[in-house]
Parts: structure tokens; C-alpha cells; sequence
């Protein structure tokens, strides 16, 4: 009796699985099995011990044919379903099957940091030629748990990701390969300190240039929660797993502009899930992931033992190949070779020793890899002008010309004639120094009485600039056309008298003359008062937003925000003058699609940084508004936050100055990244900068915030950003920032 208590309740177990993964009972006839299975359970004690091992041999025949069939025909949404299941193997099964031995690092269990991140210090064992290799590894993963409350499904706080990154740090240290595992629907959205965009910028900025091989593998991917601890030099995923840049429900809400508190209709959550390509096939088509590592039927469990030995090959396997790709093409060609044969052999025996240290030249060959595998990520998703053989045959001489150009004057002259003149002025203080005494008083008052004050750097580091130097009539707000008043914001608190909207948007600048209020105002507005007068050269104007999902109805709207603005995509790069100071200019702005961003902003961006790298300039974002990741782009659109940060890390080890300063509504993926990473942040007053909005923080931790939550006072006094700026001397601040800020390699230092 027993055996057959046990035999119904795995039927019991596989039923009710098989009905959450199709999202309901009415799928085939499972509601016919489900009956069947009540009225023999029922039964047990009036039917025949043959008769019940005959029916329960029935009902489980009939149970695996259903099975075979909901795997045929799984569906994205099919598959969030499965990775959110609490039969699903979390971190700690993997920990406990894959791995020899391991011992948590940063507390254990509720009393961890953050339990929901989890850092281990671990040893993988292999079978090779009949002798066990054992080496180290640090795991660094989500833990979802099987119903712990304090996991929090997965959803990592800002100080569970600093834990994660002090522990690369640690790895690096000890020169031992980082095993990270992603199963998360995303960061939990608050902005406590270190802070939830922050702190996933300062990871992802570390992990592009750590010194170890980093293997990453996907059950459950959701954006920037998984980028934190997701950059990897190979990226894998389960067959059954997800890679989003947000959840499907997250999704439908946008693109059906359901009101807060609404239902969401199940169709559009399952239409969502198929066109955001989430799968592990779609993510190896658009090339985000690398390998794809087969689960059993409907997905593995945590009992499931076999497939944790395949998982342990597999990571072992990918540690493998990145090590040998640091040392040689041809060493690791003979590697895939035997790897070849062992599986032909058993799968699960690689059959070849591979130490995972690496030399000096190994670790350089590597970091080089792992920038060219996130520089050629995701160019599928964007629209290039195409010039013709010759055409880009010309483009790249111009480029290698203008390489050697910059390499020559700033490398080579710029250098040599550095050196000649601090060998003249250690000459010329030692030769001086005898007649220092004598001769110095007569010096100063001959320089006294000749010297010529440069009075506009002086003005300018003194904060006295003449206003009209950066502030002029150039451009005025077509909204100082409304013959009309307008009431601050602040004007009860602060007793602001109502503006005259010709003068707000005129000579106010669209701030409040009582308080400092910043209206808003367009972008073209920053394009004129900014920058020097006729200094502005816009390039990559070509490369154009598209539709690389083919998302329903979407090329009708980029091609409405191309004729809306004029322009191509949300970003802007150009090369420009502050006070005669020249640099390169990236600007996102919020005419076209809120200012999210997607592979064309991206490539654009990443083609901002290595030029600035290439003439020595610095970098400035200015944010007239970002929206995030543009959702229509999928994981294209997500891996754009590594992608953008390594060009940022590349930049700035070049000795670039990278200043970041944001405005308005500034949310999401890039703050997450690319933006949050730089040393340099402010931001104009009256601007609202987060890692996510209000209603997606009020969904996900079910509390309200303050109305100030995300404003720059608040930003501030969390230290996200370092200042605050007023749209009347943003032009002063910023010339003052690229004389102060930055190192010496700039080529006018």
C-alpha cells in the first residue's frame, strides 16, 4: 500500500505541474485525467491490488503522452512558467550536485547579506583518463529557493549585488575562474544606497575587465537583474529557461496601456512572450548566448541527477574552451577535437586536463576577447547606410588614417615634446637657482607690472562668466509663443510669483526666477546655448533604429518618430566645443521613443566612445531623457548595457574623462549601466533619476514612495550623483568640470 500511496502522489504532483506549466487545466484533457486519477485514489481500498497497479499504470502512460505533447508545443510564456515553478532546481541544487564542495561566503541562509544573491567558494571535480582533476571556481549566482519568503524570489537588493561584486574581486585575487548563475525576474527596484541602477553599473563595469574566465549560465534572465552578474566570456542557458529585457506581463501592460491596477488580458501576456523572442533558440539565433544546455522533459527538477552531471560537464566544458582561447587558435582546435571524440565516447568525460590559470599574455589575450565578443553583440538589430564595397573600403582606410593621425600627434609629438619640456624646466630650475636669490625680487615686479590676466579662464573656474558668453538669443522655446502665465510648482511653498511664459522660455531659460524651478525644455535648446556657437558636427546621423524583432505595428512607429524628429534614432553623437574646449557629445533625448535605447543608440554610442578615445577628447552624455532599454528589441536591446559599458571601461583606462550629466526623466537600463558607471555624474535640478518608476516599484515591493523619491536633491544625498547643476550655468559647469576633472591624458592637459 505503500508503493502505492507514493505512485499517486507523483502522479498527483506531475498533473498539477503539467497544469501550471500550461497555465490551465483545459489543455488536451487533462481535466479527464485529473478525474480518472480522483476516482481511483478514491477507490484504492474497494478495488483489487492488481486492478489499482493496472489503472495507476493507466493513468501514468496517459499522463507521459501528455507530457511528450506540452514539450512538443511549448510557448514563451510556457517556459516563464517553468523556471517560476517551486519544483525547479534553484542555485543551492546546483551547489549541492555540481560541485564537490562548497562554503557560503557572506553569510548563510536569512542570515546572508542578501540571501537572495548567494557567493560561494567551490571545488569542481573531473574525470580525466581515470584520475580526478580538481579545481577551484567562486559561484556566484540568484537563489530563489523552493517558497523561502526571505529569497525574494530571486530579486537581488543593491546590497546583495555589491556582495556579488566584492567576491569577483575576490576571485581575481586569487586567479581563480567565476561560475555565475542567473535566475532572477529581475533587481529589486529601490534606491537605497549602494542603490538598485548603481550598483548593477559598478558590476557590470567590473566584470568587463576582471582578470578570470567567467562562465555565465541563464535559467531565468530578467534584464538588468541579470546583467549585474551576468557579463561573461561565455554565456549558456537552459533549454527550458528565459531571457528577457522584461517579463511578459511587464510588457503587455506597456504595449496595452493598462491602467495601474488593471487586468492584463492572458492573450496579450502570451502574445508579448512570443515577441520578445525570450527563448534559449531565439537568444542563440540573435547570438546573446553562446550554448544552449538541454533539460529533461518539461524542464529539470531539483531530484533530477543525471541532469545536474550533464550541467557539471557543460561548465567545466565552457571553462575549458575559454582557457584554451587565451593561449591559442591551434590549442584550442585540438581541445574541440578530443572533446570530439569523448562525447562520441560518453558525454560526460572530457577526456583532457586544462589548468584554468592564466599568465600575463593570457589574461590580456582574454580581456581582448571578451571586448571583441560585447563590441560585435547585437549589430543585427540596427539599419546601416550601406556603401558598397568601395564604400566601406574607403570608410575603413579613413578610420586608420585618422588612427594614425591622432597615434602620431598625441603618442609620438605630444609625448616627445612632454619630455623635452620638463627636461628644460628641471635644467632650467637647477641653473636658475644660483641666481634665484638675486635676481628673483627684480622678476616679480617686471612680471607684475607687464602681466596680462587671461579673464576668461579666470572668470570662468571663478563661477563670475559673463552671461552672455553661453547664454544668448540663438534658440527660443516655441513655447514662449503662448501669450499666457503659468504657476510654478513650488509656489505655495515658496511664494513664487506666476510667470509670463514668453519670458520663462525666453530670457529665464525655463526656470523659475523665486525658486530655481526647472521647467522643461526641448533638447535643441542644450544644442544651442551648450555648446560654441557654429561648433556642432554631427556623425553616424545614418544608423537608423529598426525592427529586428519584427515586432507587429512597430516599424509604423519608429518610421512616425523619424518623421516626428527628423532624426534616425534616440541618440545624437556629435563632436562640439565648450569654451573652446573640444569634445564628443552623445545626447539621448526624448522626442523619439521617450529616449529608449536599442541597438542602433547603442552601436551609435559605442561609436562616440572610440572616437573620443581615438582623438584623445572627452566624453560627455547629456541626458535630455531616457525611458531604458527599448522593450520591441528584446535581449538586443539588453545586452546593450554590457556592450555600452565596456566602451565606457575601454574610454576611461585610456585615460578618457567621461562625464555624465542627466535632465528630466532619466529611469531604467542605461542608468543601469553605461550612464551609472561613470566617476562623474550630476544632474539639472528639477530632474527624476531612478532604476525604475514609481508604478513598477509600487507593483514590485507592494509599498508607496514618496513623491521626492527620485529626485536630484534625494539622488545626491544617496551619492548616485555628485552634483547638482542649474540650466543657466550648466555651460560654466560643465567648462569648469573639463578643466578640473579627469586625468592628464587629454590632449589639452
Amino acid at each position: 500500500m505503500q508503493e502505492i500511496r507514493k505512485r499517486l502522489l507523483k502522479i498527483e504532483e506531475r498533473i498539477n505541474y503539467l497544469i501550471q506549466v500550461k497555465g490551465s487545466s483545459n489543455w488536451g484533457n487533462v481535466d479527464s485525467l485529473q478525474e480518472r486519477f480522483g476516482s481511483v485514489r478514491n477507490a484504492i481500498f474497494d478495488l483489487g491490488r492488481d486492478l489499482v497497479h493496472a489503472k495507476i499504470d493507466g493513468l501514468e502512460d496517459e499522463l507521459a503522452f501528455l507530457e511528450e505533447r506540452a514539450e512538443e508545443s511549448l510557448t514563451g510564456m510556457d517556459r516563464v512558467r517553468i523556471v517560476r515553478s517551486p519544483l525547479r532546481f534553484s542555485l543551492k541544487d546546483i551547489l549541492e550536485n555540481v560541485y564537490d564542495d562548497y562554503t557560503e561566503l557572506g553569510g548563510e541562509e536569512e542570515d546572508s547579506i542578501d540571501p537572495s544573491m548567494v557567493c560561494a567558494k567551490a571545488t569542481i571535480s573531473a574525470q580525466v583518463k581515470g584520475k580526478t582533476v580538481t579545481q577551484q571556481v567562486m559561484v556566484i549566482g540568484h537563489e530563489k529557493g523552493h517558497g523561502e519568503e526571505y529569497r525574494n524570489g530571486g530579486c537581488s537588493r543593491p546590497w546583495g549585488n555589491e556582495k556579488a561584486m566584492r567576491f569577483m574581486y575576490v576571485a581575481q585575487t586569487e586567479g581563480i575562474p567565476i561560475h555565475s548563475y542567473i535566475f532572477t525576474p529581475g533587481s529589486f527596484p529601490i534606491e537605497d544606497y549602494p542603490g538598485a541602477g548603481q550598483q548593477i553599473a559598478r558590476n557590470i563595469y567590473a566584470l568587463t575587465k576582471l582578470r578570470v574566465p567567467i562562465i555565465s549560465l541563464i535559467s531565468e534572465g530578467g534584464s538588468g537583474g541579470a546583467e549585474a552578474i551576468g557579463l561573461s566570456d561565455y554565456r549558456m542557458m537552459f533549454s527550458h529557461g528565459y531571457y528577457s529585457v522584461i517579463s511578459p506581463e511587464g510588457a503587455a501592460a506597456i504595449e496595452g496601456k493598462i491602467p495601474e491596477g488593471g487586468k492584463v488580458p492572458a492573450e496579450m501576456v502570451e502574445a508579448c512572450a512570443e515577441r520578445l523572442k525570450i527563448t534559449a533558440k531565439d537568444n542563440l539565433l540573435l547570438r546573446t548566448i553562446d550554448r544552449v544546455i538541454d533539460e529533461p522533459r518539461l524542464g529539470g527538477k531539483r531530484d533530477d541527477y543525471a541532469f545536474f552531471k550533464r550541467v557539471k560537464f557543460e561548465m567545466v566544458r565552457a571553462t575549458d574552451e575559454v582557457v584554451l582561447k587565451t593561449k591559442s587558435l591551434r590549442a584550442f582546435r585540438a581541445y574541440e577535437l578530443k572533446v570530439k571524440r569523448s562525447e562520441d565516447e560518453n558525454p560526460n568525460d572530457p577526456h583532457i586536463d586544462v589548468s584554468w590559470e592564466l599568465n600575463r599574455d593570457e589574461i590580456r589575450r582574454l580581456l581582448e576577447l571578451r571586448s571583441k565578443k560585447y563590441r560585435e553583440m547585437a549589430c543585427q538589430g540596427y539599419i546601416a547606410k550601406q556603401g558598397g564595397l568601395l564604400g566601406n573600403l574607403a570608410r575603413r582606410m579613413r578610420q586608420k588614417t585618422s588612427q594614425y593621425f591622432y597615434d602620431i600627434r598625441y603618442d609620438l609629438l605630444h609625448s616627445q615634446s612632454k619630455q623635452v619640456k620638463q627636461v628644460m624646466r628641471d635644467v632650467t630650475g637647477e641653473s636658475s637657482a644660483v641666481i634665484k636669490q638675486v635676481a628673483g625680487p627684480l622678476a616679480g615686479v617686471f612680471e607684475f607690472l607687464t602681466r596680462k590676466s587671461d579673464t576668461k579662464d579666470i572668470k570662468a573656474l571663478s563661477g563670475a562668466v559673463d552671461s552672455e558668453e553661453f547664454y544668448d538669443d540663438t534658440y527660443t522655446s516655441p513655447l514662449a509663443n503662448e501669450d499666457r502665465t503659468v504657476t510654478c510648482p513650488n509656489a505655495e511653498r515658496a511664494g513664487c510669483k506666476d510667470l509670463w511664459v514668453p519670458d520663462l522660455y525666453g530670457e529665464f531659460g525655463g526656470v523659475c526666477e523665486t525658486c530655481g524651478h526647472h521647467f522643461p525644455l526641448e533638447y535643441e535648446w542644450y544644442l544651442k546655448h551648450l555648446f560654441d556657437r557654429d561648433s556642432i558636427r554631427e556623425f553616424n546621423e545614418d544608423i537608423t533604429a529598426g525592427n529586428p524583432l519584427g515586432a507587429p505595428g512597430f516599424d509604423k512607429r519608429v518610421q512616425d518618430a523619424i518623421k516626428k524628429t527628423g532624426r534616425k534614432s534616440s541618440m545624437i553623437t556629435f563632436d562640439a566645443r565648450v569654451m573652446g574646449i573640444e569634445v564628443v557629445v552623445s545626447m539621448l533625448y526624448s522626442n523619439f521613443r521617450n529616449g529608449t535605447v536599442g541597438s542602433a543608440e547603442g552601436e551609435k554610442f559605442v561609436q562616440a566612445a572610440e572616437r573620443a578615445r581615438m582623438m584623445r577628447r572627452p566624453l560627455l552624455s547629456y541626458v535630455h531623457t531616457t525611458g531604458g532599454i527599448r522593450i520591441q528589441e528584446g535581449t538586443l536591446g539588453v545586452t546593450q548595457m554590457p556592450k555600452c559599458t565596456m566602451a565606457v571601461r575601454e574610454y576611461v583606462d585610456a585615460g578618457g574623462l567621461y562625464i555624465v550629466v542627466y535632465d528630466n526623466n532619466s529611469y531604467a537600463g542605461p542608468v543601469a549601466s553605461f550612464l551609472g558607471c561613470s566617476y562623474y555624474q550630476f544632474a539639472i535640478r528639477s530632474s527624476r533619476i531612478g532604476f525604475a518608476g514609481p508604478r513598477v516599484i509600487r507593483d514590485t515591493t507592494g509599498e508607496e514612495i514618496p513623491p521626492d523619491y527620485h529626485n536630484a536633491r534625494n539622488a545626491l544625498r544617496r551619492g548616485h550623483i555628485h552634483g547638482i547643476w542649474d540650466r543657466r550655468e550648466f555651460r560654466h559647469n560643465l567648462y569648469k568640470s573639463l578643466m578640473t576633472m579627469g586625468g592628464k591624458s587629454l590632449y589639452y592637459r
